[in-house]
């Protein structure tokens, strides 16, 4: 029979997991499936034969009749080793492409009828003329479809080595001792060469099976080509991003190096002598602050990472810049609290005229809270027309408890950043107004004003009142999150007072205070406030004398 024609044959079935196996590879296998040591067990009692087929999907512990691909290589089995685990180690060899016809399970392997597909060696034409009689008409219009001269072979030959070098050159995944096996295949073995190429490129299952399944020699070389074009694209663009990036790493560490030449330079002239090590300096400030446990290992670690950066990169500002303002949150300070409530309305008294109702209820409220050691009543909210001194009445509150003073202007207030801060991701990012103001006043008790709460509004940014929800309720403001800080801040010992000019507050958020409401005052009550008040101030605003 001539060997270039179809023969039917019967053999066992080796099921493989994401492998594809071509004629003229030689590859060990680690065979660990009962069925699968039984088809090799089969193989080597008969000719040594078994053939390989990839399965649909290699997730398919079981694989039946129906997950297995048509097309496989038949392979010899060159070696076979039985592990102490149970498992099988196998060598094998591919020789010829066989389609199965019929594939039935017999209960231990698989076992197909299949036939090889006819060998794709080019023929020169004068061989193609002695051999096409062997044929039938069928099979010698497909063979002369795929006959080349010479000079064609010579073409596809070269240039797709070519690309195979370069491509090679690129990827350092293989070895360049592929290119020497290469250059062993001869020029009219097409077939090898396109085979031994594509079983070292990183394709993918459907895509290796591709090529097993193409007849045609020059489609199958054209369809590696253009897989190899479309890698060579992907490892170039791969290679400038790693050019890139090392002459950035190279860049920052010549900056790192003239910079330790010039600390050196500027040591030995004495201009650095009296400066302060800013590792140790700012060390000693994370020590000093007293932050809690997290916060601390926190600072701690991106210290850690400052003291291996470049003092001149970009990186080290934003860390230099978030260990300062750890440094700066009051964590342990406290001012010392008053609670002598009858020089608590002496101050009241002394800085508004009027107002009794809204008196007797703050000084309940200071009363209160000098006889519990945490805020754990409701805010106050200061509710009434502009002009009635519902701010001034928080600096008198603030004055008559002895608390530092901090009023925050919500007023138009629309980005939720504006209370939670911005993660340190974005350029220029800072803590909330809640803790810059904090850090500003140094303790952590002060008495905050949230002034006209009622002007606040929310936008595609978020909404600032939900962040504030967070910030007043007692239960949740003991682990207050800034999103610029990244741990946890207690506002629990901080006593929060609000003014609105209405009711129109959210209603979460007003569920969350008591409102004492200020109307406006009487005719008496001006001229008095007049008297007592404005018209000292007017004079001595003016430069004027007082007269009696």
């Amino acid at each position: 029979m001539n060997p270039e024609r179809s023969e039917r044959i019967e053999i066992p079935v080796l099921p493989l997991r994401d492998v594809v196996v071509y004629p003229h590879m030689v590859i060990p296998l680690f065979v660990g499936r009962e069925k699968s040591i039984h088809s090799l067990e089969a193989a080597m009692d008969h000719d040594k034969q078994v053939m390989l087929v990839a399965q649909k999907e290699a997730s398919t512990d079981e694989p039946g009749v129906n997950d297995l691909f048509s097309v496989g290589t038949v392979a010899s089995v060159i070696q076979m080793l039985k592990l102490p685990d149970g498992t099988v180690k196998v060598l094998v060899e591919g020789l010829r492409r066989a389609r199965i016809s019929s594939l039935t399970d017999n209960g231990e392997y698989f076992l197909a009828q299949a036939e090889y597909l006819p060998s794709l060696a080019v023929e020169t034409a004068k061989e193609s003329k002695k051999s096409k009689k062997g044929y039938s008409e069928t099979e010698a219009k497909e063979r002369a479809s795929e006959q080349l001269d010479e000079k064609e072979q010579e073409v596809l030959y070269r240039t797709i080595v070519n690309q195979f070098e370069s491509y090679i050159k690129l990827n350092k995944k293989i070895p360049p001792e592929v290119l020497t096996s290469l250059h062993s295949i001869e020029q009219d073995q097409l077939d090898k060469l396109a085979d031994t190429i594509a079983s070292h490129m990183p394709l993918k299952l459907a895509d290796k099976q591709r090529v097993l399944e193409m007849a045609n020699i020059v489609e199958r070389i054209e369809f590696l080509m253009a897989m190899m074009e479309s890698e060579t694209e992907l490892l170039q663009v791969e290679k400038r991003i790693r050019n890139r990036v090392k002459k950035q790493m190279e860049k920052s560490q010549r900056e790192y190096y003239l910079n330790e030449q010039m600390k050196a330079i500027q040591k030995e002239l004495g201009e650095m002598d009296d400066a302060p090590d800013e590792y140790e300096s700012l060390k000693r400030k994370i020590e000093e602050a007293k932050m809690p446990k997290e916060a601390h290992e926190k600072a701690e670690a991106e210290l850690q990472k400052l003291k291996m950066m470049s003092p001149m990169s970009a990186e080290a500002t934003v860390v230099r810049s978030y260990i300062d303002w750890m440094v700066q949150v009051p964590w342990h300070a406290r001012s010392k609290v008053k609670k002598d409530l009858v020089k608590a309305q002496e101050v009241l008294d002394t800085d508004h005229y009027g107002l009794e109702r809204v008196k007797e209820r703050i000084l309940e409220y200071l009363a209160v809270q000098s006889r519990v050691s945490k805020i754990k009543g409701p805010i106050l909210c200061l509710v009434g027309p502009p002009g009635v001194g519902k701010t001034s009445l928080g600096q008198s509150i603030a004055k008559a408890t002895g608390r530092e003073y901090i009023r925050m202007a919500l007023g138009g207030v629309r980005d939720e950043a504006e209370i939670r801060g911005h993660r340190r991701t974005y350029i220029g990012s800072m803590p909330g107004k809640l803790i810059q103001k904090m850090a500003k006043v140094g303790v952590k008790n002060p008495l905050f004003l949230l002034d006209e709460i009622d002007k606040m509004s929310s936008d595609m940014r978020g909404d600032p009142a939900s962040a504030l929800l967070e910030v007043l309720d007692p239960e949740q403001n003991v682990a207050f999150n800034d999103h610029y800080l990244e741990v946890d801040y207690d506002l629990s010992d901080v006593m929060f007072v609000a003014t609105s000019n209405s009711m129109n507050i959210p209603a979460p958020l007003l569920d969350r205070m008591e409102v004492i409401r200020l109307s406006g005052y009487t005719e008496d009550e001006k001229l008095n406030i007049a008297k007592q008040h404005l018209l000292s101030k007017q004079i001595q605003r003016n430069a004027l004398k007082k007269v009696n």
